[in-house]
Formats: C-alpha cells, structure tokens, sequence
C-alpha cells in the first residue's frame, strides 16, 4: 500500500523551507500531495494558480510530489483524496504548540487521519512566508528565501 502525505499550507510564498520539508518527508512517505489552500478571508500575495504552478515548477522532475489546491478543512480533503497522513513542518516551539492544537482538534474530527511534525533544519528556522512576503512587497531582495528553482520575477503578484 502506497504511503501518500498531504501536506497543506497557503505558500505564499513557496519557501525554502517548506521545500525542505518536503525532501525530507520523501524518505517517509511514498508520495506527497502539497495541498494549497485557498482562504477568501486572507490577503494573499500570489493567486492559488500562480503558487500551484510555483510549488510545480519547484518539483518538475519529482514524479512522487503533487500539487493540488482545496478550499474548507483539511481533513475533508484528506478523505476525499483517501490520504491517512497530514504533513506538517515545525520551526519553533510557537509553531509547535500552534500545530498541536490543530492536530488534536482534527484527530477528534478524524481518528483515521495522523498528523505526522518534522522540524526545519536550523539554517531555515527563521525563514517564514509572512517575512517573504513582506520583502516581495517592499521591494527587497527575496531569492535567497524561495527555492532556487524559482525567479520570483516570473510569478505575477495579485497586486501588479
């Protein structure tokens, strides 16, 4: 039986250390879904389109990892696509004690579905969409952040 991940998120940006989870998680799982989320109420940087095709072109010549988009919880999606597994990435003791309570409160709506944590390596510890965003948007230099596979130069922001 093939050991599939969803691994959710808004990504916006994809950064580098959501990519590095993602490598690593592939020594764990067999195939990883990255499910972007599509919130009306969050003010996103780049369309759930343009991030799918970024977290795409990330991954092209990684037949094991696949993008896909989903609105509501995250757990419904998971038994839609009949995945047992929800990847999570972990930076620090906040993003710990964050993810812990959603963990808890979907393993109540789901006992089918674990919530599986790996923790950033240290170098990308400080490396957070919000941050990412915030420099994209003032104009800064944000290529160090974003897998080298990216040129954020060629992704339209929602607000160009």
């Amino acid at each position: 039986m093939k050991k599939t991940a969803v691994f959710p998120g808004s990504f916006d940006p994809f950064t580098i250390g959501h990519e590095g989870i993602v490598y690593r998680a592939l020594n764990l799982f067999d195939e990883i879904i990255i499910a972007v989320g599509a919130n009306a109420l969050k003010k996103n940087l780049y369309s759930v389109e343009t991030r799918k095709k970024m977290i795409a072109d990330v991954f092209r010549n990684v037949p094991s990892v696949k993008v896909d988009h989903y609105e509501g919880l995250t757990v419904d999606y998971c038994r839609k696509k009949e995945v047992k597994f929800i990847l999570r990435g972990l930076r620090t003791a906040a993003d710990f004690e964050f993810e812990r309570a959603i963990a808890q409160v979907n393993k109540v709506m789901a006992p089918e579905i674990e919530s599986v944590f790996i923790l950033t390596v240290p170098e990308h510890a400080h490396v957070n969409s919000t941050i990412v965003r915030d420099i994209i948007r003032s104009g800064g230099d944000a290529s160090m952040f974003v897998p080298a596979s990216i040129s954020l130069a060629d992704y339209k922001t929602d607000e160009e």
